[in-house]
């Protein structure tokens, strides 16, 4: 189940908190609870990138994207993923989660985040999210300029310009191989 009360609770938390510039970073502490456990009593893999959000939604807040929008109609979604995991963290432990937009290109928004336990990093995650309205995606220089700032992005890090270029790479649709074309409805 998602974690409304949490997600609730760190949108409280940080309602008053100082405004950001669109590449500021966000900082907050999370427990992880039994409820995000995986059958190796660790936080479960699919859970982190749910917890992601406990960042990603108020550094939003906090950037003054949320409020754009709200008052556009517009939304915003994830358009993809890179993910590391390197320490484990489990039941009941404490860790600092770390978020930040790093840039932009004519189609989305990247942004990076990563938990932190005993100054060592347990995960790390490069999100690509598109803002969207009733007529398709909103470039991120339009939304940029909504939100009062310059259209311009930062340059991207060459790490994340080389994850962009092989995503493109990527075929879409994925290969159906044959022996799974039989299990697939019609």
């Amino acid at each position: 189940m998602y974690p409304f009360i949490r997600f609730a609770k760190e949108m409280l938390k940080f309602r008053r908190a100082p405004r950001l510039a669109p590449t500021g970073t966000h900082v907050s502490t999370h427990i992880c609870w039994p409820w995000d456990l995986d059958p190796w009593i660790e936080l479960n893999n699919g859970r982190t990138l749910t917890l992601f959000d406990l960042g990603r939604i108020p550094l939003a807040s906090r950037t003054g994207l949320v409020p754009v929008l709200r008052a556009r109609g517009w939304g915003i979604t994830v358009a993809g993923n890179s993910t590391r995991y390197r320490r484990r963290i489990r039941a009941f432990q404490r860790f600092t989660m770390i978020s930040r937009m790093v840039g932009w290109d004519r189609r989305f928004v990247y942004m990076e985040q990563s938990m932190w336990r005993g100054g060592e990093c347990c995960n790390q995650v490069l999100i690509r999210s598109a803002i969207t309205s009733s007529e398709g995606m909103v470039p991120p220089g339009q939304v940029m300029e909504a939100m009062g700032h310059a259209p311009e992005s930062p340059p991207l890090p060459d790490w994340i310009a080389a994850w962009i270029a092989a995503d493109a790479t990527r075929p879409w649709p994925p290969h159906v191989p044959e022996d799974a074309k039989l299990h697939l409805p019609a």
